[in-house]
């Protein structure tokens, strides 16, 4: 069952899939904003909660070494109750000293595997938990990269877009009103002004 936040970075990625390509381009989209913000507000909602559940995995490595020890020492206590029994059995003292060992040797070997088992998964559970949250990290910053670089690219499309729509107007408006050395020099009459007019 995968996470929310891969759910919601599955669902980024979608919506960025699905958006419209801005008039005559083929790599620049036009998104909304709402929407885009609101997934990527719960992502960041998501993140700390999960990145939580993972450090509570790692923290059981503790409660997992723990309960190795305790079950190592329950067989070393085992042990030496029965050694004790034994060497309390004069008759049997050197039969009973050499079970003991054999014994205590034998609950030590196993708590050492218990203990080695224990240690072996716990590494194997915090790595894999790591990876993982760096894993959507990654994701996630190329995700903002990603969405960095596309708002750079629309805005400095804009700005082209609006300076060339002001060149034109600034040309229009000389064209309408070119200076003139004659109109400069003689003031029109009324007669000329009239066929100025007439020709506007």
């Amino acid at each position: 069952m995968s996470s929310r936040i891969e759910q919601l970075i599955d669902e980024i990625e979608d919506y960025i899939d699905n958006c419209k390509y801005k008039a005559f381009s083929t790599d620049i989209i036009m998104v909304n904003k709402a929407e885009i913000d609101e997934l990527l507000r719960e992502l960041r909602l998501k993140t700390p909660e999960e990145i939580k559940q993972y450090q509570k995995i790692i923290v059981n490595k503790e409660a997992i070494l723990n309960d190795a020890k305790k079950k190592a020492q329950e067989l070393i206590n085992d042990a030496t109750i029965q050694t004790n029994e034994l060497i309390s059995e004069h008759q049997i003292m050197q039969q009973a000293y050499a079970q003991a060992n054999e014994i205590v040797e034998l609950a030590t070997k196993q708590a050492q595997e218990i203990l080695d088992s224990a240690t072996t998964e716990a590494n194997n559970v915090k790595t894999a938990a790591m990876q993982y949250t760096d894993d959507i990290l990654a994701n996630l910053e190329n995700i903002i990269r990603h969405s960095i670089e596309v708002s750079t690219k629309d805005y400095n499309t804009m700005i082209s877009n609006l300076n060339n729509i002001d060149n034109i107007v600034s040309s229009n408006r000389a064209e309408l009103n070119p200076p003139s050395i004659e109109d400069e020099a003689i003031p029109a009459t009324g007669e000329e002004e009239s066929e100025k007019l007439d020709v506007i």
